[in-house]
């Protein structure tokens, strides 16, 4: 069935007025204590929209999860007040907000972690990044994760969850993405366990179907989405066969009836695009499987949000780098205005300059010289 952009569509038990989604993009304006800033504010109910759905930026379940400075977290309660103020600021303009839940695993510093070394399913040694306070460094070595702290792991996630809804939060995302920790359970080039969590699908699931269970537990199915990566490059993640792995994932998640699955198509890596004319496959083979609404994310315009759509392979689309650089962007695709380009060297952290100065139309250069 096709659809369009700017066509209601129904999620867990928010009606959305358009699909236009805001994607949850990293962005590391939090302060210090990981609480968010007022900047961050001003950014979310800039950019929200009546009946609009946006996804925050990956927030810090655990302390320990943390692998960028900067990042907002929600695993204190002096947490919940910050977050409280985005959600409020985002219903007042009639939007619906749901967070995106996170663990970096072993994309970590141990300067973020308190000393502990970084967890993963397996050690897989890799060449990456972190964000630390003397700026981008290597990763620090990472360890295999017991099973006794994977229960905690999934403790944690249901207590951020627990906060999120005291915030005033719509819902949550699993962050099983993007190379992050739930994502290295998942892929078999990260996880060489031979316990519970290694080996067969079923097993390689196993994190994904307790984390989903216990996010679940606190908002409802129906207020939990789950974003995937198939054949993604970020974070070194990979697979042998990943048309299987992600095909039977969402085969387990369509059990639960969630708000949606959201899927980044592997075209872009991160907020780099690999090949902007790349078909958006994996949005089409998980709609042969996966059930409920599907979000499709990565490298889309107005023009190819319209595509996919039509074509039925999505239900919405979500949009990064655009949206940060235009917080009308739902008005500026449906009226088909121009964008404003966005300033890559404001991607990640900083203060308001390519953050939440960029003007709506009206106060743009493009309505001056129409």
């Amino acid at each position: 069935m096709s659809h369009q952009l700017f066509s209601p569509f129904k999620i867990g038990p928010y009606t959305l007025s358009h699909r236009v989604v805001h994607a949850p993009t990293t962005r590391l304006r939090a302060n210090a204590d990981d609480s968010p800033s007022e900047m961050m504010v001003d950014y979310y109910r800039q950019r929200a929209s009546q009946g609009g759905l946006i996804i925050s930026e990956s927030t810090h379940m655990s302390f320990d999860s943390r692998g960028y400075l900067g990042a907002p977290g929600i695993y204190e309660d002096r947490h919940i007040p910050g977050w409280r103020k985005i959600a409020d600021a985002v219903h007042a303009k009639g939007g619906v907000l749901f967070m995106q839940l996170g663990h970096d695993g072993r994309q970590s510093h141990v300067d973020l972690t308190g000393g502990a070394l970084p967890i993963a399913p397996s050690v897989v040694p890799f060449e990456g990044e972190s964000l630390t306070a003397n700026g981008w460094v290597p990763v620090s070595p990472h360890r295999e994760v017991g099973i006794a702290e994977i229960k905690q792991v999934v403790e944690n996630y249901r207590q951020a969850a627990i906060r999120a809804k005291e915030a005033g939060l719509d819902g949550v995302e699993l962050h099983s993405a993007n190379g992050y920790l739930a994502d290295t359970f998942l892929q078999d080039g990260t996880n060489k366990r031979t316990d519970e969590y290694g080996g067969s699908l079923m097993n390689r699931t196993r994190l994904l179907r307790e984390l989903v269970e216990a996010l679940a537990s606190v908002f409802g199915a129906d207020r939990v989405g789950v974003r995937l990566s198939p054949r993604g490059q970020w974070g070194s993640i990979s697979d042998s066969d990943p048309e299987a792995t992600f095909s039977y994932a969402a085969q387990v998640l369509n059990q639960y009836g969630l708000a949606y699955l959201h899927i980044i198509e592997p075209r872009v890596k991160g907020v780099e695009t690999l090949d902007e004319h790349q078909h958006p496959a994996a949005s089409e083979f998980l709609r042969k499987v996966f059930t409920g609404p599907i979000i499709a994310a990565g490298g889309f315009n107005g023009e190819g949000a319209e595509t996919i759509l039509q074509k039925g392979d999505a239900d919405l689309v979500a949009f990064g780098r655009f949206f940060a650089s235009n917080p009308d962007l739902p008005y500026r695709l449906q009226q088909k205005l121009p964008l404003n380009h966005y300033n890559r060297d404001a991607f990640w952290g900083g203060n308001e300059a390519g953050y939440t100065d960029y003007p709506v139309y009206q106060d743009s250069e493009f309505a001056r010289r129409a």
